[in-house]
């Protein structure tokens, strides 16, 4: 069996596959990123969690793909594969095939994520395509009709604009995330919902509309850990794909087998 590892800088994202192909992952699990995990913290973490499955991980699991963007957990994962599971593990970075042609300036600086939401999407939907990922920041991925990677847009995620809109203002107080039910908000915490999610799908609207421009009619995808509750909110999201970027790593992680 696969495990499929999106480690962001807030969360990381487990999946777990049982075969090759396009299913979906049979369980998935998502965790808080701690970079100051050790490998062996790791393995008894992801034994745990397959464990549930009644699994082992030294036993059952035969492939982990990974994508990162903290390299501390990145290294931690590599020794916990190497120890724990005996095999390197597929992790998306320079000289990984992902079939996916980078049109970046440096593509270097493509977040593994990013790229494998792109390969991911591509496995699903006709390009051109506009991934709108609702994560730690708001990113917005362009492919272009010959399903090539150019590039997009990133926006502070939603949590991150709140954290700061709280620390700079002494007298609103945290609210909880759900949809108000109205636009025009009566209240300090209808005010900041409608702001932050209306906002925030509105915003998503008219960069969608900006990026046509310049990439033609596209399919929209929406992915990424809040993408359940914004996505519905905006007017151009045609497909909701919450495990869109386990989907990419299984895929890269197939082109990649020996």
């Amino acid at each position: 069996m696969l495990l499929a590892v999106d480690v962001g800088n807030t969360e990381t994202v487990v999946g777990l596959f049982d075969d090759l192909g396009g299913n979906d992952p049979v369980d998935h699990w998502r965790l808080s990123t701690d970079a100051s995990r050790t490998s062996d913290e790791l393995a008894l973490i992801l034994g745990q969690l397959v464990a549930l499955r009644g699994l082992r991980l030294d036993v059952d699991i035969t492939g982990l793909a990974v994508c990162s963007g903290v390299p501390r957990v990145t290294a931690a994962l590599r020794a916990m594969a190497a120890r724990h599971l005996g095999l390197a593990p597929v992790v998306i970075g320079p000289g990984t095939r992902t079939g996916v042609p980078i049109r970046y300036e440096n593509p270097r600086e493509v977040g593994a994520d990013r790229i494998a939401n792109a390969v991911g999407a591509l496995e699903r939907f006709d390009p051109p395509l506009v991934i709108v990922d609702f994560g730690t920041a708001t990113t917005l991925d362009a492919i272009s009709p010959a399903g090539e990677y150019l590039g997009g847009a990133i926006v502070p995620g939603v949590e991150i604009a709140l954290d700061a809109l709280y620390s700079a203002a002494a007298l609103l107080r945290r609210i909880e995330l759900v949809e108000p039910r109205r636009v025009i908000g009566t209240s300090t915490e209808a005010a900041i919902q409608s702001g932050t999610l209306y906002g925030t799908a509105a915003m998503v609207d008219g960069m969608v509309a900006r990026m046509e421009v310049e990439l033609g009619r596209s399919t929209v995808v929406a992915t990424g850990g809040l993408s359940p509750l914004l996505a519905p909110l905006t007017r151009r999201v045609q497909h909701l794909e919450p495990w869109l970027t386990l989907h990419g790593l299984r895929v890269v992680y197939e082109k990649n087998l020996p």
